[in-house]
């Protein structure tokens, strides 16, 4: 005789209260074992794997994909033979395989197993599901025809007919991914999309960003030809064969090396406790658009690094944002950021500081302008720099610094020698 054991959504370690279910790796009737990834969830901006904390055989999918779960809210029902069923103990929550504080191996939900009349899931195929998602079609509207209640294809496509949304009046039949998931209006003039996961969370740390730490940007235009002189001399040399070496490598150093001059701009400013906190390590946030939206994550001590190994940290980090890997702990306790946002073609702008953060360095576009050099004009690759910081912990003399400091390694490589 079987048990029913329910899986519970646990806390990813990193303090979150819910996340998305993304795609579920397991169907019912499918064996399962202690460990094994059932479920891909999306949480505050990276994809995770959840692993089943049971041996034994699927019961129920008791969360569809799409739907936003909090902690502790059942997502799994598991039959496990009695003599192996484990009871989820009232304990301290635990965190996932690889991430956080804790035991490798994941141990059993945090919250506690919740009664055995759960709300009857509503019944669909996988590829049904998919299908209703698609076409912005809530499967609790839609009327089964299946035996047992299960809803069919057909009754998919029967309710998106009988809503009969007309094509978007604006733009029809163009590739628009960001409606996917969206409830078109009757008159097809509108689409509504939910807005969750990283999207979300990030508008929700700008706007906190930006209303509770004042912002002051300076600016500078400045000539990086030695600096990209630096760049194709490095990507000619044998040491650095094995990494992708980009101007943002040079970038990441200079502002290395400027911390190391001026600690104080790495420090977050603590409200609660009326305390400046300087951090004696530099967590480098890098700024990532992805498919999903923007990320953050850093490069843990990235001041301990030698060139190569920062550019190993660069790619490691970009490949990860892109394909949307990046682990809960490279998101969070970062001290300063840069954003490149010269990857758009963009000169310049005022970028808004990650929250808990001092300082935030953007890169325009680096391209090749006439300049004044040793007293001719003549092509130069230039680029302007943008530093935005918080004017409770950094004044505009120790800001201005900074940014010099950053332009001066940049203009002349040779600076790194008499800092480093």
């Amino acid at each position: 005789m079987a048990d029913k054991q329910i899986f519970a959504l646990p806390d990813a370690g990193e303090g979150l209260t819910d996340a998305e279910i993304v795609r579920w790796l397991v169907s019912v009737g499918d064996e399962v074992h202690v460990n094994q990834p059932v479920v891909e969830v999306e949480t505050v901006k990276s994809l995770v794997e959840l692993p089943c904390p049971y041996d034994g055989v699927v019961l129920e999918q008791l969360a569809a994909e799409g739907d936003r779960v909090d902690v502790g809210a059942p997502i799994l029902a598991v039959g496990v033979e009695s003599a192996d069923a484990v009871d989820q103990p009232d304990a301290t929550p635990e965190v996932l395989v690889g991430y956080g504080p804790g035991s490798p191996a994941l141990k059993a939900p945090s919250a506690p197993a919740p009664a055995l009349h759960a709300p009857q899931p509503i019944l669909a195929k996988p590829p049904v599901r998919r299908y209703a998602k698609e076409l912005g079609i809530d499967l609790a509207t839609v009327r089964p025809t299946g035996p047992g209640g299960i809803v069919t294809r057909e009754d998919v496509t029967a309710a998106q007919e009988q809503q009969a949304p007309q094509a978007l009046a604006t733009y029809p039949g163009d590739d628009q991914p960001w409606l996917v998931g969206g409830t078109v209006s009757r008159d097809g003039r509108q689409t509504r999309v939910p807005v969750r996961s990283v999207r979300r969370r990030t508008a929700e740390a700008m706007v906190t960003s930006a209303f509770t730490a004042p912002h002051v940007t300076v600016f500078h235009t400045l000539d990086v030809t030695r600096a990209m002189s630096l760049v194709a001399t490095l990507r000619e040399d044998k040491e650095f064969a094995d990494v992708h070496v980009t101007p943002l490598l040079v970038v990441a150093k200079a502002l290395l090396l400027a911390v190391q001059r001026h600690p104080e701009i790495n420090a977050t400013w603590d409200e609660s406790a009326h305390e400046i906190v300087y951090k004696h390590y530099v967590n480098l946030g890098i700024a990532a658009a992805t498919p999903r939206g923007l990320v953050v994550p850093n490069i843990k001590d990235a001041h301990r690094l030698r060139l190569h190994d920062l550019a190993v940290a660069l790619g490691d980090l970009t490949r990860s944002a892109r394909a949307g890997t990046i682990r809960p702990d490279q998101l969070t306790d970062g001290t300063i950021t840069i954003t490149n946002v010269g990857v758009f073609s963009i000169d310049t702008g005022t970028p808004i500081l990650n929250p808990g953060e001092a300082g935030i360095l953007a890169v325009g576009a680096i391209t090749k302008q006439p300049w004044v050099h040793k007293g001719k004009v003549r092509p130069r690759w230039v680029t302007q720099l943008a530093l935005s910081f918080d004017h409770r912990l950094v004044d505009g003399g120790l800001g201005s610094i900074v940014l010099a400091d950053v332009a001066k390694v940049l203009a002349d490589p040779a600076q790194a020698l008499v800092w480093g």
